[in-house]
């Protein structure tokens, strides 16, 4: 098992992300790491302890260029992956765009009760598109991740009773993180028509915590996409998904 990115040294021409698994890790470590960086980056700088609204109103603090950054890299990659068929790639493109577009379109400002704190250093213009445009985008690009995560990761060349322990294992935990994200997805947005609920979901910051429950899984699917664990071992009998060659028990190379 390597939880190491796979970089390439043998042609000094290629970038180090040009190896689908290794974009499949990083995309999945970023995931992982957005609301942690973003809490830790608020708590270390000002020695703030509670969780905003959302995820994406660390926008509107100092944590922003945390925020930034990071969604920015997840839309280059996205964009870039290629996957096997071109679905994977107009599906993660389309995912890629829907956090670029989720960046140019910020979410409302923090809320009255919080506007003051030295943590909030943007308020924007009132507007009443840009936060609806913002929860459209934000709500395609989870939603978009947990169907790829369902139906494009599960994907194999091999008939399902031929397929290695391994896969099967990975495609387990593809349903789940998908199953996951698209329960959390709705939680959020059953809040947005529960007005009665409002007072729950803010006190106990629900939109923040359901966000971070589908970005984690969305990126614990790609790094397992990425075969950082559960990966195939190299024998004919469980042979490697989405990889060009199999190598037999006896160690030489075989196309697939």
């Amino acid at each position: 098992m390597s939880l190491l990115p796979k970089v390439e040294f043998d042609n000094p021409a290629e970038i180090a992300l040009t190896h689908q698994d290794t974009l499949r890790k990083t995309v999945g470590i970023l995931g992982m790491l957005l609301p942690i960086l973003l809490y830790l980056a608020l708590w270390i700088d000002l020695g703030h302890t509670r969780t905003l609204e959302s995820i994406s109103h660390y926008y509107l603090t100092r944590a922003g260029g945390v925020f930034v950054i990071i969604v920015s890299l997840l839309a280059v990659f996205l964009m870039v992956y290629k996957g096997r068929d071109p679905i994977d790639f107009y599906a993660s493109t389309f995912a890629g765009v829907c956090a670029l577009l989720l960046l140019l379109f910020p979410t409302s400002n923090i809320s009255e009760v919080e506007c003051c704190s030295s943590y909030a250093i943007t308020q924007l213009k009132e507007s009443t598109f840009r936060p609806k445009f913002h929860l459209i985008a934000a709500a395609l690009f989870l939603l978009t991740l947990a169907l790829m995560s369902l139906f494009l990761f599960t994907r194999s060349k091999h008939a399902p009773e031929v397929r290695g322990k391994q896969k099967r294992r990975r495609n387990r935990i593809f349903r789940t993180m998908g199953v996951i994200m698209i329960l959390a997805l709705l939680t959020i947005v059953a809040g947005f028509f529960l007005p009665a609920f409002q007072p729950f979901y803010d006190h106990y910051r629900l939109t923040f915590w359901m966000e971070t429950v589908a970005v984690e899984a969305f990126g614990f699917a790609w790094f397992v996409k990425g075969e950082a664990i559960l990966k195939d071992r190299n024998t004919q009998q469980e042979p490697r998904e989405g990889g060009n060659i199999v190598v037999m028990s006896t160690g030489k190379p075989v196309n697939k």
